[in-house]
């Protein structure tokens, strides 16, 4: 049986006067590659349905206790998390939580609303509980 998720992913990410915006484009498209861009003066926002890439870069890192900690860190009400990324990471198909204070770039602003199955199922999905770094298979 295939799991369902439903998920609502919003990115944004400034876009400073000393930047290329392609490239802040591409930072983007590389954690999110099935994100709907939308391009405004001074920013990027764009839509997503999947963390999945997201999800494989954090299994390739060995970095999912640290995604958890993200994650459940930042909590809004009962479904929706939020997390900050690193633009110059997110351009080298790196990810690198940006956390303390704000970036001199800016970070990629990260809003997720899980609406099937429940946040803590979905981050369960995206970022397994793991044992000595390795993930507990259900």
């Amino acid at each position: 049986m295939t799991d369902i998720y439903r998920v609502d992913v919003e990115i944004t990410a400034p876009v400073f006067d000393t930047e290329v915006t392609a490239r802040v484009a591409d930072a983007i498209a590389n954690i999110f590659p099935n994100a709907d861009l939308e391009e405004s003066h001074g920013e990027i926002r764009a839509t997503a349905h999947s963390l999945e890439h997201l999800s494989d870069l954090l299994h390739r890192q060995e970095i999912l206790d640290t995604a958890r900690g993200e994650f459940f860190g930042n909590l809004e009400g009962d479904d929706t998390f939020t997390f900050a990324l690193k633009k110059q990471a997110a351009f080298e198909d790196r990810v690198n939580f940006s956390v303390g204070e704000s970036d001199e770039l800016g970070e990629i602003a990260v809003r997720v609303r899980v609406q099937e199955p429940t946040l803590e199922e979905y981050v369960d999905h995206v970022a397994p509980p793991t044992e000595d770094g390795t993930p507990i298979e259900p």
